[in-house]
């Protein structure tokens, strides 16, 4: 969802019940749609996966016009960190004598700070890998800015692929080691030299320290899944991905809509980069020379008779809304220190607290209120009675800054490319992992695949109905991670007009209901006229709502959106007509998701992220997707990085297993000779300083 992918090896190398080969090209979608309806509107994401065109869209905007009401900046994130935040540690332990780097030492950190390293300490992965000597001292601050430049070297040009030996240009030879260690860290956990840029997509790391690499099966296509099967092949992994749908992307869906002579690219599932700063999407775009959209702030809101809000009146809600937010804060802190324990959900922290302060008790601001909530709700994928009040925004301090952006065409076009020359076999729902000291044996569509280990990519959603059995049964310990994470609903609707009615000089405007129960439907709409390629409007439904939209016939839920925008536009002398095809997204009832994307509910915390993506099994299954990132979950980037970071895993317990191997075989050569010399069948005739050894065969 929106807060949430050259040559491939042998797939036969991996399988081992049956011979047939993927499917490498996108197919078709052939997925049952819950109902379908007479055209143009329809209830079924996945009944078709028409690719989107290749080249830039154009604004058909036939008859702008000013929308009229105030303007009101809004993001639609929890906390609006929007910028990076200066740390006070910044000065501290960044003095290395290294020639050379000095003045572009500030630029540089602030770069590794937005890709989310640590101002002046290691992350966990880097001490894992032991990057240094010793935690803390002068090697490590020397590491960090090497590690700095290395990661700002390869930004600054990410169609190319970045060498040890340019790395190492402009550091003294005396710090070599540290190069090699950043750079092999970098590398190895997909900071530098990924994507789908023609230099990238050449470069082979196989077999770069001379162990032979395993066999691994990827369950599910989605951003994760994708991620980490190019960055396995490209490492010398055997791969093969199974896919439920007959398509790759998983809640990443771009479907083309037309009609009357108009066509659109509509993102159904994921669809904003939330926050452009360091965001690895923003990386492929800029490799395949796809411009980034700008969503501007600007979100005028209507109340239900079609009238602007009152500016005065909206500046206020929504500052009481953040004092409401601020004084939660404040209790949940004094509440955890005191005791460690006691959770309630957000929803009823705020509403006490409304009551308190005597917040919103007129009609309008009230209706504004509940605006706010429901943005809330739509962040979060949930009712604001489900969120943990102590950490619902746990992931806030980690979140990306910069713009919020639309891909033009459609996010699938990344998918796409990520999914191109991959050993996919699609239609093949996953049943059982099973998973020993022999490796893992994955049972779908009545087939068996074996590999050394397993990477399991399915949403929170998947792991929450059990739809998968897991032989032996996953660890107590991850069982309940998984239920008490929270994983919610946001659905959509997605409607192609003849022309475009709203005006080009907004991208969302929002609307206020007067029931609270329904403030989540409809209550923002996304203009993708600008990047779609067409007089495209999606209408979000949120919270509640979400949940009753799925029960409601797409053709009853569309002459409900056509009635909120007549009754904003028509007073306005603005025609609205109707769609020439519309799409109702239903999300929770897709068998392959059950939901949109992960949040913290009452009792969870972002512990519980982190038990997600342990590995099982002594390392023969590991976990991805945006459930299993701690700092940037619910988004397409949180799901691209995990996919990145078990890549990494996989390597490092291939390499442990590898030298585990080879030390057992020279331990059972050796063990083997001795019973061989103590049985007399090779003789010891002589021992030269116990380094040479004449030996005879009787």
């Amino acid at each position: 969802m929106d807060r949430p992918q050259d040559t491939s090896e042998n797939p036969n190398d991996v399988v081992s019940a049956d011979d047939s080969s993927p499917e490498n090209t996108n197919p078709e979608d052939q997925e049952n749609p819950n109902a379908t309806l007479d055209p143009p509107i329809s209830d079924s994401q996945d009944e078709s996966s028409d690719p989107v065109p290749d080249e830039q869209p154009q604004n058909t905007n036939s008859n702008p016009t000013e929308p009229g009401p105030p303007v009101r900046r809004r993001r639609r994130r929890k906390r609006f960190f929007t910028e990076l935040i200066a740390n006070p540690s910044f000065s501290k332990n960044r003095r290395p004598r290294i020639s050379g780097l000095a003045k572009e030492m500030d630029t540089e950190a602030l770069i590794a700070i937005s890709v989310g390293f640590p101002v002046d300490s290691l992350t966990e992965e880097e001490i894992e890998a032991h990057v240094v000597s010793r935690i803390g001292g002068q090697e490590q601050a020397n590491y960090i800015v090497v590690r700095n430049h290395i990661l700002a070297r390869w930004r600054s040009n990410v169609s190319v692929w970045l060498t040890r030996e340019h790395a190492l240009e402009s550091i003294r030879a005396e710090h070599k080691n540290l190069v090699d260690a950043a750079y092999n860290f970098l590398l190895e956990h997909g900071y530098i030299n990924f994507g789908l840029a023609p230099a990238v997509k050449e470069a082979k790391l196989t077999s770069f320290d001379g162990m032979e690499r395993a066999n691994v099966v990827i369950v599910g296509a989605g951003l994760a899944g994708l991620v980490a099967a190019r960055q396995l092949v490209s490492m010398g992994f055997k791969v093969v991905v199974l896919e439920g749908r007959t398509r790759p992307g998983g809640r990443v869906k771009t479907r083309k809509v037309k009609g009357d002579g108009v066509v659109a690219a509509a993102d159904l599932g994921g669809s904003v980069l939330t926050g452009i700063n360091g965001n690895p999407l923003g990386v492929l775009a800029r490799q395949m020379g796809l411009p980034l959209h700008k969503v501007r702030d600007i979100c005028p809101l209507y109340l239900p008779d079609g009238k602007a809000v009152d500016a005065d009146v909206d500046s206020r809600v929504e500052v009481s809304f953040n004092k409401l937010l601020d004084r939660v804060c404040k209790l949940r802190h004094s509440m955890i220190e005191e005791v460690k324990s006691v959770d309630v959900s957000l929803g009823t922290a705020l509403e006490a607290f409304r009551n308190v302060y005597k917040v919103a008790e007129d009609s309008q601001e009230r209706m504004l209120l509940n605006w706010h909530l429901a943005n809330l709700e739509y962040a979060n994928a949930s009712l604001m009675a489900n969120l943990s009040m102590a950490y619902w925004d746990q992931d806030d301090p980690y979140e990306m800054g910069g713009d919020h952006c639309f891909i033009p065409g459609g996010n699938e076009r990344f998918v796409r490319a990520l999914a191109e020359d991959l050993p996919i076999f699609y239609g093949r729902t996953v049943q059982s992992i099973s998973y020993g000291i022999d490796g893992v044996r994955v049972y779908a569509g009545g087939q068996e695949f074996r590999g050394d280990m397993a990477l399991c990519t399915v949403p929170l959603g998947v792991l929450k109905k059990g739809s998968i059995e897991f032989v032996p049964e996953l660890p107590q310990r991850k069982r309940d991670a998984i239920q008490r994470l929270g994983y919610g609903l946001l659905n959509k609707v997605a409607m192609l007009f003849p022309y475009n009615f709203w005006g080009g000089e907004i991208d969302t405007f929002g609307h206020l209901t007067e029931d609270s129960s329904m403030r989540g439907e409809f209550f923002l709409f996304y203009s993708y006229s600008a990047v779609s390629g067409g007089p495209l409007l999606v209408a979000l439904v949120a919270g509640d709502a979400a949940i009753k939209f799925e029960t409601i016939s797409p053709v009853e839920s569309v002459k409900r959106v056509l009635n909120i925008l007549r009754g904003i536009f028509h007073p306005k002398g603005i025609v609205v007509p109707d769609p020439v095809q519309a799409v109702c997204t239903r999300w929770g009832k897709d068998c392959f998701t059950y939901g949109s994307y992960s949040y913290v509910a009452i009792g969870s915390s972002g512990d519980d992220y982190d038990i997600l993506a342990e590995s099982v099994g002594d390392g023969r299954v590991f976990f991805a997707g945006e459930a299993t990132n701690k700092q940037y979950p619910a988004t397409m980037h949180g799901a691209f990085l995990s996919g990145m970071r078990e890549a990494a895993n996989v390597l490092r317990v291939a390499r442990r297993r590898s030298l585990t191997l080879t030390d057992k075989v020279n331990n059972d050569t050796d063990e083997n000779f001795l019973a061989l010399v103590r049985g007399g069948i090779i003789q010891v005739k002589t021992f030269n300083n116990a380094k040479e050894m004449l030996m005879c065969h009787l």
